[in-house]
């Protein structure tokens, strides 16, 4: 009897223990997989931001942290100095306007704040440029103090073409649906034919209008989570993908996101996760981490410890997606190809064309609203489709009530008309090899002088790094600025050239950089 009793109890601990070990497995190949840095672990990142505390450096010991001598730390002194007041003469207008509006507008706060390391915001506070500009022509920029800068902020990529195509774009489009107007619901002509290019440019089945590139990005995980009739999203370590809370797990989200695993990019270890669990429903790429994977935006606060670092391979990128795409299939993933920022900057036909790898679905925005807010998705029937034949009830819900609207529609038909123009077409020939050779002659140029600044570029995307730590290297993106260069919030971190900077335009800018 006891014997008896004995065996029937390890029969049943046997199926525990397995169980318990095959847990244990899986859970350590997704740790294998997450990146060894807190970008990768977003829940240990929370904490030990929250840890973190408060401090500054005071301006009688801000030049000297790194012990340099007394005559040195003197000339940094009266070099911020001076630079303080070139700024202060230079843009008066436009600092006193951000000022004046600083204190009501959150996101200038936030990004004055964060542009560089906070432990220098007392000496960053010094430096005021300004955050208001007037006027733009061709490749430049007008601040509200008449000082004209060439544009490399890219406006956060929509800017692909240059700003008076984008003001053509818009009044073209304005034109086109001024005689309905703002009048919402009903769509607009214009709208089919949008659906036709964006067809074409895709090589998808259906589109979905949205609001803006988060907003387009949360609809495909959504459709993904739907279909698969799974929860879980893969996205890689360093990754933008929007502001909402499952793409942006970790720092900046005050909400935990539980069903996102944030992975090493091109890693066997990240392979494995994919090809053994059975709860992953996307794969989200962002194929402007080609440029450095695994690594955030390169903003100056990376700048302290010299962490910042980029290299391109398509080949090598090329053959990561290749075998993402592999993997999906086989385990009915949907892979997600956000070109929100990148979208028509590499190719005409996206990323898609450009590393021929076709996506489930992919997310549009920026450009393609011809200088308006838009948000697209495009996919194959099977995963736009949002209700169910056989349970009409259970629906894929997403709505709003400005998709769709006539003047972004019209716009974006002016953009897509003129993207299939010869002269808009012949700005892609050649394109990666004349920027891959501006790159790499301004880096001849910055050695032989004796810079300790190069760049690694992704095409027309380019990020600066630094060959020597230094605890000042922050300080380089409002020399820039003084040397008549617009930078985005990123600081020097990354340069976002438009499609049309001629050989003269290029030659201008980067002999004021190397001033």
């Amino acid at each position: 009897m006891n014997e008896t009793l004995g065996l029937v109890a390890l029969g049943g601990a046997l199926p525990v223990a397995w169980y318990a070990l095959a847990s244990a497995k899986t859970r350590l190949e997704l740790s294998l997989a997450k990146h060894r840095s807190l970008a990768g672990h977003p829940r240990m990142a929370r904490r030990i931001a929250a840890l973190m505390p408060e401090y500054r450096y005071r301006d009688d010991e801000a030049f000297g942290i790194d012990g340099a001598p007394a005559d040195i730390v003197a000339r940094r002194r009266a070099a911020f100095t001076q630079l303080s007041e070139q700024f202060c003469t230079r843009f008066a207008r436009s600092a006193a306007l951000s000022a004046e509006a600083e204190s009501g507008i959150s996101d200038m706060r936030f990004v004055s704040a964060y542009r560089v390391p906070f432990q220098f915001r007392t000496l960053a506070s010094q430096l005021k440029g300004g955050s208001f500009v007037q006027a733009t022509r061709g490749v430049t920029v007008t601040d509200l103090d008449g000082n004209t800068f060439y544009d490399l902020t890219g406006s956060y990529g929509v800017n692909l073409f240059g700003n008076d195509f984008y003001k053509q774009c818009i009044a073209d489009g304005s034109a086109l649906v001024g005689e309905l107007g703002p009048v919402l619901g009903a769509y607009h002509p214009v709208v089919a034919d949008n659906v036709f290019r964006l067809k074409e440019i895709s090589g998808m089945d259906e589109v979905s209008f949205h609001m803006s590139g988060t907003e387009a990005v949360m609809q495909a995980v959504r459709l993904a989570r739907y279909h698969t009739r799974r929860t879980h999203l893969v996205r890689f370590c360093g990754a933008y993908h929007g502001w909402w809370g499952d793409v942006q797990p970790g720092i900046g989200n005050p909400v935990r996101a539980r069903d996102t695993h944030t992975l090493k990019e091109m890693d066997e270890a990240t392979l494995r996760v994919l090809r053994r669990r059975r709860d992953i429903a996307c794969v989200l790429v962002n194929p402007l981490q080609a440029l450095h994977p695994n690594v955030n935006a390169p903003g100056d606060s990376s700048l302290v410890d010299s962490s910042r670092r980029a290299a391109y391979s398509r080949e090598a990128y090329t053959r990561w997606l290749i075998q993402l795409r592999k993997i999906c299939d086989e385990r009915g993933i949907a892979l997600i190809f956000d070109e929100v920022f990148v979208g028509f900057r590499l190719a005409p036909g996206g990323a898609q064309e450009y590393f021929g790898v076709r996506a489930d679905l992919v997310t549009y925005g920026k450009t393609l609203g011809g200088g308006l807010p838009i948000g697209v998705v495009c996919g194959k029937h099977a995963w736009m489709k949002r209700f169910r034949d056989n349970a009409p009830a259970d629906i894929c819900f997403a709505r709003g009530t400005f998709n769709s609207h006539p003047y972004v529609m019209g716009a974006m038909n002016a953009f897509l008309r003129r993207l299939d123009t010869a002269p808009v077409r012949a700005l892609y020939d050649g394109l990666e090899g004349t920027w891959n050779h501006r790159a790499r002659a301004l880096n001849q140029r910055l050695f032989e002088a004796g810079v300790p600044v190069q760049v690694a570029n992704f095409s027309t995307i380019w990020t600066v790094t630094y060959t020597q730590p230094a605890c000042y290297n922050w300080l380089f993106q409002h020399y820039l600025r003084l040397e008549g260069l617009a930078l985005s919030w990123v600081g020097s971190g990354r340069l976002i050239f438009c499609l049309n900077y001629s050989a003269a335009d290029f030659d201008a800018e980067i002999g004021r950089a190397h001033v």
